[in-house]
């Protein structure tokens, strides 16, 4: 297990580690979610990063990953606990066959009978450690789920009626992370750390292209960045993410493309775009115009 980072600056290069390029702002954000042992909440559009943050931590703090995958209609039997029906019932008959029915309603809610999810799962001893803790797009949940997190991540905690309540010796570190699609309530943005992530400069897009691909050239990586950053100043339904980035630099480079041309571009918008109506907008005079600007750039 690695020790907690103890700066600002070991925090970035704990995420350099792992290959993610972080900017000091989101260092910073994570380091002071490290050391105060809080939730951190990142924000932004998809593709950005928010959820390989936890996979970098994981990896470089040997710590195990538990991941909530968030989604419509969540509740606390999937997400926390739910007790095995079958086992229970089974148990019950057993009691009966022994002669110890009276006893079987209270002997089958112990947690021989549990079935445990993610989030009661983060607050078990873990060997190497407090595991790290992937609240995964909490956007797409209804909001009593949300008032349900409350409790746990506030006082790092759930409440089984049967049980009583479990509470973690060592919280876990956890990263929620939302695309925005609606408003978090405040009640649980008050429970963590904030950031925003967004979409990465030229700079920073380059080292995280050079990092995720090494195998691109400097001038097609140089194109590439290029021709995603002008995408996103554009009025698109969606635009591409840093995972499109790579995506695309892949996708070239198994096309052989030494740098970019209209042609090639116009072939694999798809890489990069995935809506019809920005691939359409983009595709002929704008891409040809867009890669000229690249590879003058470049």
């Amino acid at each position: 297990m690695t020790p907690l980072p103890t700066s600002i600056d070991q925090t970035t290069e704990l995420l350099r580690s792992g290959g993610y390029v972080a900017d000091r702002s989101l260092s910073t954000a994570l380091y002071l979610a490290l050391t105060m042992k809080r939730p951190l909440f990142l924000e932004g559009e998809a593709g950005v990063g928010k959820t390989e943050i936890a996979k970098v931590l994981a990896k470089t703090l040997g710590r195990d990953l538990i991941r909530l995958q968030c989604y419509e209609g969540l509740d606390v039997s999937a997400a926390v606990y739910e007790w095995n029906y079958p086992r229970q019932i089974m148990g019950i008959r057993l009691a009966e066959a022994a002669g110890k029915g009276s006893d079987a309603a209270q002997s089958i809610y112990t947690e021989d009978y549990l079935i445990k999810r993610p989030l009661l799962q983060a607050l078990e001893k873990h060997a190497g450690g407090p595991p790290v803790l992937l609240i995964d797009e909490l956007d797409r949940t209804d909001e009593p789920f949300e008032a349900f997190l409350l409790e746990v991540l506030s006082d790092f905690q759930v409440t089984i009626p049967e049980l009583g309540t479990v509470k973690a010796d060592a919280p876990p570190i956890v990263i929620v992370t939302s695309n925005r699609t609606r408003e978090i309530h405040d009640a649980l943005k008050r429970r963590c750390l904030y950031h925003w992530v967004d979409y990465p400069n030229v700079d920073r897009e380059r080292a995280i292209l050079k990092s995720k691909a090494p195998n691109v050239g400097d001038k097609l990586g140089a194109q590439i960045v290029s021709f995603v950053q002008n995408l996103r100043g554009m009025e698109l339904f969606k635009p591409p993410g840093i995972a499109e980035t790579i995506d695309w630099a892949e996708a070239l480079m198994a096309l052989n493309a030494k740098e970019l041309d209209a042609s090639t571009v116009d072939a694999t918008l798809g890489v990069v775009l995935k809506y019809q109506d920005d691939i359409a907008r983009v595709r002929g005079d704008v891409a040809a115009n867009t890669v000229a600007a690249a590879r003058n750039g470049s």
